[in-house]
Formats: structure tokens, sequence, C-alpha cells
């Protein structure tokens, strides 16, 4: 089934066995369940996942050792040992997995497999921003040395909203008794199954095979797939990577910003730089009041809300010929009036001339602990407002990235419910 091939026209998805954490050895499901490598950003955070289970995934997606090669080879010990152990199991048969997630109003469901890392991969699976090479390289380490995808990216598709294909198997198998259901501590429920009936494989395959998905987060594992497949060409189960694909028409995706933090330069420096070319306003009261004005700014201009000295400080208005001046030319319009790119080609490039190193730079989901950081270390918070999907989505289609880190998709999935091996 997984052998090399002419490159798919359209997404391949196969059925594979999922390695899962066997209930009964651990705590909960929960408390070995962890969001995505990169949103567990602060050291806290890593400590109270490490201590919520001492078999919690964060131990093989973020392994702690002084050097890059010892915590790649203690997941992988770890990894080996808990299969060993019988703490992880194979699945007995290949399958695709429906993953739904629920929290109040919001519903999500999509569907988990190994999708082929097509040579066409342009046409076919969509990527919307640029990506760091020391991510990319550190990831490709560690899934190299585990021999395993840990965890899956998000891929959205867009169907005509009718109940039909991938989407009827997937509420058909929704309605049936769960592998699992647990929920997580941020409130949201899991649940997964198992589709292993040769029908409903035929149907998924036969749905995507036509379609194309927009990378909506995992951009950096997307690359890493991409890089070991090229250096794999004798083992074909390096030719497809895990992800989870929801249909957006069916299940629309949040969209949220990415926040910088900048590690060496005070609020009081950023200001002064940015006087003459932007318009600066102090907005008074709390962080969600200052989040709405924002949000007013950035539907007239760019904007960008600047925090870390006790205070809220808007910028918006950008120079026209300072843009021109420092905005390439050869790109769509909607790329160049982009938050993002404006951020960096700019702000960070031209006026606070910062380089786009983890030493300067920190890339953060949650907007208050981005404040909460530059207050305590005196640096700089730079809060986004997000971008639309659809702006996003043809952007993709044309060819053209965003600079990294502009936006995030979610509810993004649970790590940890279910992995995959390449040598099992």
């Amino acid at each position: 089934m997984n052998t090399r091939g002419p490159a798919a026209e359209g997404l391949h998805l196969i059925p594979f066995r999922g390695l899962r954490y066997v209930p009964e050895r651990v705590g909960s499901l929960a408390a070995v369940t962890s969001p995505p490598y990169d949103v567990v950003v602060r050291p806290d955070g890593l400590l109270h996942l490490e201590s919520a289970d001492p078999h919690n995934i964060v131990r093989l997606i973020l392994p702690q050792a002084d050097t890059v090669a010892a915590r790649n080879q203690q997941a992988a010990d770890t990894l080996r040992r808990w299969l060993a152990e019988g703490v992880l199991a194979p699945d007995q048969s290949p399958a695709l997995y429906v993953y739904e997630q629920r929290n109040g109003d919001m519903l999500q469901r999509g569907v988990i497999g190994a999708l082929e890392l097509t040579e066409a991969a342009e046409g076919v699976v969509l990527p919307h921003e640029d990506v760091m090479p020391h991510i990319v390289a550190d990831r490709a380490a560690l899934m190299r040395t585990t021999a395993a995808n840990l965890e899956p990216l998000l891929l959205t598709y867009r169907s005509d909203g009718t109940a039909t294909g991938a989407t009827a198997v997937i509420e058909r198998t929704a309605r049936t008794t769960p592998l699992l259901a647990t929920t997580t501590e941020d409130g949201y429920s899991h649940r997964l199954w198992a589709v292993t009936d040769p029908a409903d494989l035929a149907e998924v395959r036969t749905d995507l095979s036509h379609r194309q998905a927009l990378i909506a987060d995992g951009h950096h594992r997307w690359a890493t797939y991409l890089r070991l497949r090229g250096e794999h060409h004798d083992s074909a189960a390096w030719d497809f990577g895990l992800v989870l694909l929801v249909d957006t028409a069916r299940y629309p995706l949040r969209v949220r910003a990415i926040h910088r933090l900048l590690h060496q330069l005070p609020v009081s420096q950023a200001l002064e730089a940015v006087s003459d070319v932007f318009r600066i306003r102090r907005i008074d009261g709390d962080l969600p009041r200052a989040m709405e004005a924002l949000a007013e700014a950035a539907a007239e201009s760019n904007a960008f809300l600047l925090a870390g000295d006790g205070a809220f400080h808007l910028i918006d208005r950008p120079s026209p010929a300072m843009l021109d001046h420092t905005i390439r030319k050869d790109r769509p319009e909607a790329w160049r009036t982009l938050d993002a790119t404006v951020l960096h080609s700019t702000l960070l490039d031209h006026i606070w001339q910062i380089p786009d190193a983890p030493e300067h730079i920190a890339y953060i989901h949650d907007t208050a602990a981005t404040v909460e950081k530059a207050e305590r270390d005196g640096g700089t918070a730079v809060l986004m407002h997000p971008v639309r999907e659809e702006v996003v989505r043809d952007l993709a289609r044309q060819g053209v990235t965003m600079p990294r880190k502009s936006t995030s998709f979610g509810p993004k999935p649970a790590t940890g419910l279910v992995l995959r091996s390449l040598t099992h």
C-alpha cells in the first residue's frame, strides 16, 4: 500500500497502525496529553506537563537534556521503554482515525491518517508561512532519532459543505462508540474512533483524491517530513507523514495571531523609534480593552499594540512613504499590506533593526503570557491582530508565503492521543 509511485494529483491519506496509550498503564489519558510542542513555550508549562504524569507525551516531544543529541536519544529511549513496558501499544489493524474536539458550542471533527508526501507537493499541500531552518533541523533530528511522527500537523480543505465523501464517513463514525474519550484541563473534550471498514476507507480516499489542503498548523513539521523523505530513499514509511485533515466548510477553524516578544528592546526605545512614522496612542484599561482598540484600528490600517512597561501603546497609520521604502514590490498587494509583513519588513528589519533569532525574538501564542513576560524581563510585547483565513488561503494558492508565525489556527489537536511509528 505504501510503496513509492507517481505523485498523486490530490491528497492521498492511508491507514496506519496508531500507537496509543494503554489506559490501564497511565493515570489518565488527559494527564498524558500536551498541546503541540511549539505552544509549550514557557518552562513552567513544561514542568506542569512533566509533573502531570510520568508518561506525559511532553517527555517525547520536548525531552530535556544537556545537548541536542542527548535530548533526542533520551526521547528515543523513552519511546522504546514505554513500548516495551506496554505504556504505549500499536493498534492491531491499520486505520484512519476520526478525531473530535468539543468545548461548549465549538465542535471540530476531522480525520487523522498518514499523508503521502508527493514530489509535486506544491499543488497539493499549500504552505502559507516561511519556516525557520534551525527549527526544521531540530524537529528532523528528533523525528530521525525516534523514527516516529509524534504529533499530527493540522491541514484544512474545503468541500461543498454537504455530508458526502470523507465528511459522511466522519459523521457516521462519530455516532458509534469511540476508542477513547477524555477531557483536558483546558475544558476541551476529545474523542477518537478507528475507521477500518474497506468501504469507508475507499470513500475517504476517493473524496480526497482531487482536493488540496492548506497547512493550518505545522509548517515546520511539514518541512521536516519533506526533508526526511529525501533522506530515506530506501524506506517507504518516510514517504508519509501524520496529519489531521479538517473540512473548514463544515467545521471552520478559528484564526488567532501569534505575538512577538522582543527580549532586548525596551518599550520606551521601541516607541521613540517609531514616533515619526506611526501614530501612537496610549490605551487606558485592561488587556481585553486594549485588544478591542487594536481590532478597531486594524480594520483601518496596519496596527500593533506594544506592552511591557505597565501600559498599552497602540501604534497605527504607518507612513505610506515608509511602507513604500521598506516593503518589497514584487509581491501581491494582499501580502504587502499584511500586518506581519509590515512588522517584519518595516519595524523589525528597518526601524528597530532586530535580527529574527531566538535570542532577540520569541513567538508566543498566549496574549497575557506575552505581556507578563515582557513586563518581567524589560522587553517589548508586540501584540498582533489575526488575519482572515480567506486571505491566507488565497495567498497560498498563489504560491506566496507569509512571514513566519503569521497565524495560529485552532483548536489545535491534542498531542498524545495517537502517534505513528515508522518501524512498527
